[in-house]
């Protein structure tokens, strides 16, 4: 057992506090203990005295056997108003103090016993008191200190060594109590956790709460919790992994696919049909992004999403391009889209990868509209202040629901809608950080959602990022 384990602290805490109690105990006892002693005095001093009454013809011999027996050196007895010295012998040294013990008070007892212990010279005192059996109205002695603090010493030994041995023992048995219970459950936590560790994807290691202490069961509960969710949370990376693994082979057959239609696609651009000629170029240029995404989605396969390669963009253009795609899509949908984009404002960003994060947020946007049932808007606006490009995607939608709140930009922790799997925000506040700025749910609720991309103007050197 080591003084750092909590059975050995609690040993150690356990004997200093009973020896603490103890000594709080053995103050008042060796208080009473003089007090017990002094009127031993007057008791023998007063029997000594009656004997003395009772035969006036006492020689001196007997005078000083009876004294010495008392333990006095003078008995002074107080009877129908008149003061009689009845024994007497000669004091070696004046008198130093007197006490009257006809009516003390607790904390002048405990103050003069300890002042007899510390005192280590012997004196001669008064000691005053009642008679017993009320045989006078006062009796006063004169004594010597040095066998009443000698027998002060040796009760105060005897209380010590008592207060020991009972320290110990209580301290041995209050180790076995918190040892069986308190270490015991606490080594079973412990080791249920060192061997939930070997293996966290192996259900079975996961604790069972059966601590009968509240406090320990309340911990074991938050414990098993704790495990439950992270194996859950594990069984879950590794089905993304799997999947990742899957969509990477699935985007690269894709692409392969893609780039033969985007073959066939410039070939379409050399048509002379006037509605070929009109519907190519974003027939070409949605072909383009789709290459993209396969790409990227190669990379994120590899657990890193591309660096954005960051260009001037005119933002109308963009937001017109993802609009009339949204458009498209609608069919015979009830859905208005709305845009509020100066012409001439340009941001620095990655065009592909900011198409694709308002592309996402529309989209999001249109299904939820559609969803409903009923008609909506959908409205694009922007505007900049010094330090950065603020666009706001806002919608007339029912809202999101509470677990893709609660799960915001967490992919496949629930979606906006029945089905969705919420790769949508996760991607695209994924790529929103990668230009150094950020995607915020601005409102969401009955009468429709908004979501704000800030996007900043300075370019942010490494160092003063630190700072």
């Amino acid at each position: 057992m080591s003084v750092h384990s909590l059975s050995g602290r609690f040993l150690i805490l356990t004997t200093v506090f009973v020896m603490l109690a103890e000594v709080l105990i053995f103050v008042p006892s060796v208080a009473r203990f003089r007090e017990d002693y002094l009127l031993l005095r007057l008791e023998k001093a007063q029997i000594a005295s009656l004997a003395l009454l009772a035969n006036d013809m006492i020689d001196a011999e007997l005078e000083r056997e009876l004294l010495q027996n008392a333990g006095v050196f003078n008995v002074v007895l107080r009877r129908n108003e008149a003061r009689q010295l009845i024994l007497s012998s000669e004091i070696p040294q004046p008198i130093s103090a007197t006490f009257d013990l006809r009516d003390p008070h607790a904390l002048e007892l405990i103050r003069d016993a300890l002042w007899r212990l510390w005192h280590t010279d012997n004196e001669v005192i008064r000691v005053m008191g009642n008679p017993v059996r009320e045989a006078g109205l006062l009796i006063e002695v004169t004594m010597e200190t040095a066998p009443l603090r000698a027998e002060l010493i040796d009760y105060g030994l005897r209380i010590l060594a008592l207060s020991a041995v009972i320290s110990v023992v209580t301290a041995f048995l209050l180790f076995l109590a918190v040892r069986r219970f308190l270490v015991r459950p606490i080594k079973r936590v412990v080791r249920a956790m060192i061997s939930y560790a070997e293996a966290p994807e192996d259900a079975r290691r996961i604790i069972q709460p059966t601590a009968s202490v509240t406090e320990l069961r309340d911990a074991e509960v938050a414990l098993a919790e704790l495990q439950t969710q992270m194996s859950g949370a594990l069984r879950q990376k590794e089905r993304l992994a799997q999947l990742g693994g899957a969509v990477a082979k699935i985007s690269h057959d894709l692409r392969n696919i893609l780039t033969t239609a985007q073959l066939f696609g410039d070939r379409l651009e050399r048509s002379e049909d006037p509605m070929v000629k009109r519907a190519a170029p974003k027939l070409v240029s949605s072909i383009s992004r789709a290459v993209n995404l396969c790409e990227s989605t190669l990379a994120f396969g590899k657990a890193e999403e591309p660096p954005p390669a960051l260009d001037r963009v005119m933002l109308a253009d963009l937001v017109g391009d993802v609009i009339e795609a949204e458009r498209l899509a609608c069919g015979e949908h009830d859905v208005s889209f709305s845009e509020d984009v100066p012409a001439s404002m340009v941001v620095r960003a990655d065009p592909e990868q900011l198409y694709r994060v308002i592309g996402n947020l529309a989209r999001n946007a249109r299904q939820a509209i559609v969803a409903s049932g009923e008609p909506g808007e959908i409205a694009v606006q922007a505007d900049e202040t010094e330090t950065e490009w603020v666009v706001r995607i806002r919608d007339t939608g029912p809202g999101l629901p509470p677990k893709a709140r609660d799960h915001l930009f967490q992919p496949f922790q629930g979606g906006a809608r029945k089905g969705g799997f919420g790769l949508g925000l996760a991607i695209a506040a994924e790529l929103v950080r990668g230009h150094g700025g950020q995607l915020q749910l601005e409102d969401t609720g009955p009468s429709g959602t908004s979501f704000a991309i800030h996007l900043p103007k300075v370019v942010v050197e490494l160092d003063a990022a630190a700072e």
